[in-house]
C-alpha cells in the first residue's frame, strides 16, 4: 500500500540538465519517467509540475534587461518544453499522460481546469501541469502549491538534488544538519529556502504537507511512497 493516494510532484528544471550543465539530459529524463511509472503502477494518482530553469528563468532574465512580464512568459514556455519532454519519455514506456497548460496553446497541450485534471487522474493518467500559474510574478513553486491544493493532493513532493531540508545549504556548509520534519512556521522564521514564501504560505493555509527528498537517486520516489524516512516533512 502506498503512503499517499494522490500526489503533486514538483521537479526542478535544473535537475533535468543532469551532467550536461544545460538543456535536457536524456538519461535523467528517462530515469524520472521510469520512477514515475513505478509509482503510477502502485495506483498512485500523479500530478507533476516542472520548473524551466534549465532553459530560461524570468527573474534572472529581468536582471539582464528583459521586461519582467515577457521574461516570465518566456519562463512559462520553458516549463512547457520540459513538460512535453517528460510526456514523450512517459509515452515511450507506456505511461498514459497528458500535458495541461495554464494558458491556451492547443494543440500543444490542453487548457487546464481542475475538473479536467481530476477526471484524468482518476482514470490513472499522469497529469503534467505546465506554464506555471499563467500569470507573471509567480514562480513554479507557487504554481505547484496552487495545483496541489486545487487537485486536493495528499502531499506535495519536492524532488531536489539534496535529501531534505538542512539548517543551511549542505552544498556550501559542511556543518549543516538535516531536519526529519519541520513546521511551516519554523521554515518561515528560519528563512529556510525550501520554496518561495508565497508557495509556503499557500501550503500552510491549506494544510498541504510538503515532503522534500532527493529525486536524483533512482528509486527514491517509490521509497517515499513506501514510507521510508529519506527526506524532510514540512507540516502545520
Amino acid at each position: 500500500m502506498s503512503r499517499f493516494k494522490r500526489i503533486l510532484l514538483k521537479l526542478s528544471g535544473e535537475s533535468l540538465m543532469g551532467q550536461q550543465g544545460h538543456g535536457i539530459d536524456p538519461e535523467r529524463l528517462s530515469d524520472y519517467a521510469k520512477q514515475i511509472k513505478e509509482v503510477s503502477e502502485m495506483g498512485v494518482q500523479i500530478g507533476i509540475v516542472i520548473g524551466g530553469g534549465n532553459i530560461f528563468r524570468g527573474l534572472s532574465g529581468s536582471k539582464k534587461g528583459f521586461d519582467r512580464v515577457k521574461g516570465d512568459q518566456m519562463g512559462m514556455c520553458a516549463t512547457v518544453i520540459n513538460s512535453l519532454a517528460l510526456s514523450s519519455a512517459l509515452d515511450a514506456i507506456g505511461v498514459k499522460n497528458r500535458v495541461l497548460t495554464a494558458i491556451r496553446m492547443e494543440p500543444i497541450g490542453e487548457y487546464y481546469t481542475k475538473w479536467r485534471a481530476v477526471e484524468a487522474l482518476e482514470r490513472g493518467e499522469v497529469c503534467i501541469f505546465s506554464a506555471g500559474t499563467g500569470s507573471p510574478y509567480f514562480t513554479t513553486d507557487t504554481g505547484s502549491s496552487l495545483r496541489g491544493v486545487e487537485i486536493e493532493a495528499d502531499v506535495m513532493l519536492k524532488g531536489t538534488r539534496v535529501d531534505g531540508i538542512y539548517t543551511a545549504d549542505p552544498e556550501k556548509d559542511p556543518t549543516a544538519t538535516k531536519f526529519d520534519d519541520i513546521t511551516y512556521q519554523e521554515v518561515i522564521e528560519r528563512r529556510l529556502k525550501v520554496m518561495d514564501m508565497s508557495a509556503i504560505c499557500m501550503c500552510q493555509d491549506n494544510d498541504l504537507p510538503i515532503y522534500v527528498f532527493n529525486m536524483d537517486v533512482t528509486g527514491n520516489l517509490k521509497r517515499v511512497m513506501d514510507g521510508e524516512p529519506i527526506g524532510t516533512l514540512v507540516h502545520n
